[in-house]
């Protein structure tokens, strides 16, 4: 049956929907987005040790509030006196405050829960942004949100913990991820989880694996003394030679604790959700997680929103032809990749934009005469233009701690910026990286500079993305491959002292962002002056002639049937 009902369109607009399906396959209005809807587009994707090329552990994350805090900051390591206590705040991801005010991270701490908790005798150094990223001893974090069923949001002030503040509170004490969803989540049962969040999942890893860690409030009338768990959570573990990903949907299904390697959870992870009618164990079916506390119904071919589930699979396994009509919930847990991946693999996938499939954003004309895959928004992507800064935690057991671990940061949209290293036993991190926000332009942050780029390769974007992967292959892949060599003296210096070699390693990092945000900077001086006017200006050729970048010949052809059809409506 035809979406389009003759009645409700005039004959030149039903002349115009008829050339679109048959031209550019258009099926109607479902393929347009929603007029509002909540984008979270925060894909986690994690990798094994020995689904890695070098042995390496990954797990990415997306920030993708498009309003939130994009600073950078690390904590060094303390030694506490006995009976001092840490304070836990109230953080919410999304709020922010000006720079004048003092920033996000001076004006949390104006909203304690009213909660301290004892400081053990040392904590460690971490980096941290939105959430807790990367410490000393290369424990790392991603994160996604998942939500869950409404009956068990839990706004009240009741519960002490945030999904920020877990995450602060591991860095800080723990070297493993087994320590740390068990911190995590003990923390959680004891003082209740929720007020600022919902259901999250987390990416846990260290230098050996990594783990999905989830976590969901119990409802609005819990109270500390119930006696009853403040939160539900529960843990499974990517097996060693496979590759995981969350789009913002739960991924643990039935739980055994029977494997402790494998699984961990709360006391009350079936009976929180018995209790809630979210379960009925007379129905003779296994428990599961996800079904039960945060179900993702649909599939791709149904919604195209649900695509980076069925994406990630098919880039990682396409050897296992998963089809996108395969429910969300029926995906596997974990996959063995059919090559393994290196630290550009990852990095590839953080900036895919689908293209080459049914979710194309560019498909027919939605990208535009210069194919910009962001003008559309029918499609959830796994590189989105909304992001904060995406990271990508790498852990390196052969290696000590603090040389180990790196996180890989790009500040702004994936695609049109630009990884940089921070190795996890650096002491400082970039002045530039540790200021600005959304609202006020500021030359000394180095987030605008990825944005200044950003906002000028828009106009053209076919075109322009070619200068920009020239620049990222000059400044990312070169020090991609370069690492080896770094780490090589690092090792040395580290041979002869732990701290000189921490102050190579902070110069090295420093140095480098300093001279990708430099770069970034004249990147962007010289798209606005090659593509000013949507011209096109050759600075290599010293002429003085400006030309004009190609548009996409469909487009083209599509401006040329619109233009008789409005030539015919108007005859009329």
């Amino acid at each position: 049956m035809s979406r389009f009902r003759t009645g409700a369109f005039p004959a030149g607009a039903l002349a115009f929907s008829l050339a679109l399906v048959i031209v550019f396959g258009f099926r109607g209005p479902e393929d347009l987005p929603p007029s509002q809807e909540t984008l979270e587009n925060c894909t986690v994707v994690m990798v094994g040790k020995d689904a890695s090329t070098d042995g390496s552990v990954f797990a990415t994350h997306a920030a993708d509030c498009g309003v939130c805090d994009w600073t950078f900051h690390y904590v060094p390591p303390a030694d506490h006196e006995p009976g001092s206590t840490r304070v836990v705040y109230n953080i919410d991801q999304i709020r922010t405050w000006p720079p004048s005010e003092g920033g996000k991270w001076t004006m949390i701490k104006n909203d304690p829960s009213g909660l301290e908790l004892p400081q053990p005798a040392r904590t460690y150094g971490y980096i941290h942004g939105v959430f807790g990223y990367m410490n000393e001893r290369q424990l790392a974090i991603g994160e996604s949100t998942i939500g869950n069923v409404r009956k068990l949001a839990n706004p009240t002030p009741a519960p002490k913990f945030n999904i920020t503040m877990l995450t602060l509170l591991a860095m800080e004490r723990c070297a493993t991820a087994r320590e740390a969803i068990k911190l995590m989540g003990s923390l959680a049962e004891e003082h209740g989880y929720g007020r600022l969040d919902g259901g999250e999942m987390l990416a846990v890893a260290d230098a050996k694996e990594v783990w999905v860690f989830e976590i969901m409030p119990v409802g609005p009338l819990w109270k500390p003394e119930s006696g009853k768990p403040g939160a539900v959570w529960a843990a499974q573990r990517v097996p060693d030679d496979e590759v995981a990903v969350c789009p913002n949907e739960s991924r643990i299904g039935e739980i055994d604790l029977s494997r402790p390697d494998f699984f961990m959870a709360s006391p009350n992870h079936i009976d929180c959700a018995v209790e809630n009618k979210l379960y009925d164990p007379a129905s003779g079916k296994p428990f599961s997680w996800k079904r039960a506390y945060s179900p993702a119904e649909g599939s791709a071919a149904q919604n195209a929103r649900r695509s980076r589930m069925w994406r990630f699979h098919n880039l990682v396994a396409p050897s296992k032809n998963l089809k996108t009509d395969l429910p969300n919930m029926d995906f596997p847990f974990s996959v063995k990749p059919d090559k393994k991946l290196s630290v550009s693999d990852v990095m590839a996938i953080t900036r895919d934009k689908s293209r080459g499939t049914p979710f194309d954003p560019v498909r027919g004309i939605r990208g535009g005469p210069f194919a910009n895959p962001n003008f559309y928004r029918g499609t959830r992507l796994i590189g989105v233009p909304n992001v904060e800064y995406t990271t990508i935690t790498q852990t390196r057991g052969w290696l000590p701690d603090p040389v180990g671990g790196i996180v890989w940061l790009a500040l702004g949209a994936q695609d049109t910026s630009c990884y940089v290293p921070l190795y996890a036993g650096i002491k400082d991190i970039p002045h530039s990286f540790k200021i600005g926000d959304h609202w006020e332009f500021n030359r000394d942050s180095a987030r605008w500079a990825f944005d200044y780029v950003d906002f000028h390769a828009q106009p053209v974007y076919s075109h322009a993305l070619l200068d920009i992967q020239e620049a990222q292959a000059k400044h990312e892949q070169a020090i991609v491959a370069r690492i080896p060599e770094v780490d090589k003296e690092i090792m040395a210096r580290f041979a002869r002292s732990p701290l000189e070699a921490a102050g190579y390693m902070t110069d090295f990092c420093l140095a480098n962002a300093e001279d990708v945000v430099r770069a970034w900077w004249k990147l962007g001086d010289d798209l606005l002056v090659k593509y000013n006017h949507l011209g096109y200006y050759d600075a290599s050729k010293r002429t003085r002639e400006r030309n004009k970048p190609r548009p996409v010949e469909l487009w083209e052809k599509a401006v040329r049937m619109i233009d008789v059809l409005t030539e015919t409506e108007t005859t009329r």
